[in-house]
């Protein structure tokens, strides 16, 4: 059986159908009942709370480890979900890091998804990690917007990075959890393109077949949007890389197309998929 945390989110449901359709038992887990495929059990666990994991872990034999927001703020400590999983009986992790542990090593919740990597290493367990950058459903909070104002609002119009499908992430993470060739690996997993938001605004445009206009954001204002819904220092990280990013944020990685035999999803295939969510 596995595991999956943040099993309702934009990695862990393509996870979670990818497991069930490869005919694997599956434990969904989220903070909140919710629907699932069928065949596949809910738990609800709050994963601040590493003891309400208990009842999921049960007979597991996997963990796909994604974490929420508060559990990057200061004082919390996810390793504690590690040693709850190897006393459990759990033999492999994955876990969901970030590209930023490699390319911004300094940023305080860069320091911090670090420690949880090399506690992991040395957790005796199996493992691989996955460091996705930037995500393209990020643009699911342009969807009010879009719907209501024809508006996408957003910082640095014309900075681009190659953001990732996260249907991409979950078959990646559907590998690692059931093939050990993945064993100790670490997956850098971008798109396959560099895109702007101002693209990213035409590309909803196009596929919606009506006008969308950009609205330039300043930091300040990005910021205040975001820590409604993560920590301050995830948002500042967050802001650094998406101003200016580096080289090696720039990158088109071959991960994605190394393990599962393509290349990665474009953003435009992303907004055709989702795109009911902006009419």
């Amino acid at each position: 059986m596995i595991v999956v945390t943040g099993a309702t989110g934009n990695v862990g449901r393509p996870l979670t159908q990818a497991l069930a359709e490869a005919g694997e038992q599956v434990t969904a887990v989220s903070r909140h009942a919710a629907a699932v495929p069928d065949g596949v059990r809910h738990v609800a666990a709050d994963l601040s709370e590493p003891a309400s994991l208990t009842p999921a872990l049960d007979g597991a034999k996997a963990l796909f480890l994604l974490l929420s927001g508060d559990l990057h703020d200061p004082g919390a400590r996810p390793a504690d979900i590690i040693d709850l999983a190897a006393a459990s009986g759990v033999s492999r992790v994955v876990l969901l890091s970030s590209q930023g542990v490699a390319t911004r090593p300094l940023g305080p919740t860069r320091i911090a998804m670090r420690a949880l990597e090399d506690a992991l290493r040395d957790s005796g367990l199996e493992w691989a990690v996955l460091r996705p950058g930037g995500f393209a459903s990020n643009a699911f909070a342009w969807a009010e917007s879009v719907r209501t104002r024809g508006t996408v609002a957003a910082p640095f119009g014309d900075v681009g990075v190659p953001v990732i499908d996260p249907a991409d992430i979950g078959e990646v993470a559907a590998a690692c959890l059931l093939d050990e060739r993945h064993t100790g690996g670490v997956y850098e997993l971008t798109g396959p393109e560099v895109i702007t938001p101002r693209q990213q605004a035409e590309a909803i445009a196009a596929v919606l077949g009506s006008p969308v206009r950009f609205d330039e954001l300043t930091r300040d204002e990005a910021k205040a949007a975001m820590v409604r819904f993560v920590p301050a220092e995830l948002a500042d990280d967050t802001l650094d890389i998406i101003s200016a990013p580096n080289p090696a944020e720039l990158r088109i990685s071959p991960d994605v197309e190394r393990v599962l035999g393509r290349a990665p999803r474009s953003f435009d295939a992303w907004v055709t998929r989702n795109i009911a969510a902006f009419r």
